[in-house]
């Protein structure tokens, strides 16, 4: 059941990975202190622009750090929290992880960048444990990350591979934190979680309508 009017299909395809990290490369703000968390959001750190002012850090304890690392480029000893090599920009800083996990918890980040297993539309965010026998929790730093930075984005896509929706009415899994993802970009929409519901601000490949039906979510539109 939809809140919203009928909204044509943007005729557009469900985006990939990296036009998922694209889009969350477009809205960071230029001049934004910024974590990128392990796993696809490590994706936007190729598609920021040039001169983008953006200072990226990693709570392994890097400062302006750059895109992946590739070819000769590749030193061992250079790599963000995911092990992943990365190059460095003019002015990279490196540092203890205490001094970077204070750095996190202490408000010093204007944008943190997660993946999820599931985030509700209280904005609770679950993306370190399904609870499965055969997982592997693995919180990090996310939790955090979480409550440390102004603002938590999720990069996803919206539903599982078996078809089951990863943004829900409540999580099932254990949280990393309540109430603390303020945007969601997936591979069918980008969604803000707001006090007055869940806001689809654009579509790929689906129409509102269709997309809260498969949700099974009441969903609002930027125009309203």
């Amino acid at each position: 059941m939809s809140t919203c009017p009928t909204r044509p299909d943007t005729g557009q395809q469900p985006l990939d990975k990296h036009g998922i990290a694209a889009l969350v490369a477009r809205d960071i703000p230029h001049g934004a202190f910024v974590n990128l968390g392990i796993g696809q959001p490590t994706l936007v750190a190729d598609h920021l622009p040039a001169g983008s002012g953006v200072v990226l850090h990693t709570e392994n304890g890097m400062l302006n750090m750059g895109p992946a690392a590739r070819g000769d480029a590749i030193d061992p000893d250079l790599t963000n929290a995911g092990k992943v090599p990365v190059t460095e920009l003019p002015g990279a800083a490196y540092f203890h992880h205490a001094d970077s996990f204070a750095m996190m918890r202490g408000g010093h980040l204007d944008i943190c960048v997660l993946g999820a297993f599931q985030v509700s539309v209280e904005g609770d965010l679950a993306n370190w444990h399904t609870g499965a026998p055969d997982a592997i929790p693995a919180v990090g730093g996310a939790m955090d990350l979480a409550i440390g930075a102004k603002a938590v984005f999720v990069m996803m896509t919206l539903f599982t591979k078996t078809g089951a929706p990863k943004l829900v009415s409540r999580c099932t899994y254990p949280l990393t934190g309540p109430g603390c993802v303020d945007r969601v970009y997936s591979d069918l929409a980008v969604l803000d979680i707001t006090p007055r519901g869940v806001v689809v601000r654009e579509t790929f490949g689906i129409g509102v309508d269709e997309l809260s039906g498969r949700l099974d979510l009441p969903l609002l539109s930027d125009r309203n």
